[in-house]
């Protein structure tokens, strides 16, 4: 359960400032208020209910992800995006790039919603499944994790690790919208109860699919 208004468990003591981490990749430390991290992660909870709810997905070559992903995995419809979400990443894209054109243009459509305990990790990828260029805007709810940010050819070096904290955004396109990136680990004992989620990360990323 939140509780709202206790603002002592996401108060930074260190200021964080945001940071160009390579070109169309931007991240903005303590974007979401901690209102705001609250309604996300009730509203994640009512998407993760059935019939659609939460798996851990299954590899291709039969493993088994650590990361649970809410997705359309029982043949029941997904569920509808919602107006205020689009309108949540126009806002990311305006404060991530300061360009109101690119945020008017920005018409997200997707939402993944990913759930990591405090042993999930992801392996490095590129998210090639949809037409549009348009960039991806990912938020960051609950326990602090490492996030590799690497480059368009490989999943090898370079790449830059990046601390996501509860509330942080991250935004990456333009040349950087196709760069391998993921987890390597989420840090033990970062949750944050206020905002009810004690142990574990979500993690919601809007895209937009290009298929009208």
């Amino acid at each position: 359960m939140c509780r709202r208004g206790t603002m002592g468990d996401v108060t930074a003591l260190i200021p964080r400032p945001r940071a160009g981490v390579a070109p169309g990749a931007v991240h903005v430390p303590g974007w979401l208020t901690e209102d705001e991290q609250c309604d996300l992660v009730m509203t994640c909870r009512d998407w993760a209910r059935p019939p659609a709810g939460m798996r851990a997905t299954r590899l291709p070559a039969g493993g088994v992800m650590s990361v649970q992903t809410a997705e359309d995995a029982d043949g029941a419809p997904v569920k509808p995006f919602p107006g205020w979400l689009a309108g949540l990443g126009r806002r990311a894209v305006a404060d991530a790039y300061g360009d109101q054109d690119a945020a008017s243009a920005y018409q997200p459509d997707v939402a993944l919603v990913n759930f990591y305990d405090e042993k999930a990790r992801m392996g490095m990828h590129a998210d090639r499944e949809e037409r549009s260029p348009a960039p991806v805007v990912s938020l960051s709810l609950g326990a602090t994790c490492v996030f590799r940010f690497g480059n368009t050819q490989s999943r090898n070096r370079p790449w830059t690790d990046v601390e996501l904290e509860s509330g942080d955004l991250f935004v990456f396109g333009g040349p950087t919208r196709l760069a391998y990136h993921g987890v390597p680990r989420t840090l033990a004992g970062t949750g944050r109860p206020g905002i009810g989620l004690p142990s574990g990360r979500l993690n919601i990323t809007l895209r937009e699919s290009g298929l009208g």
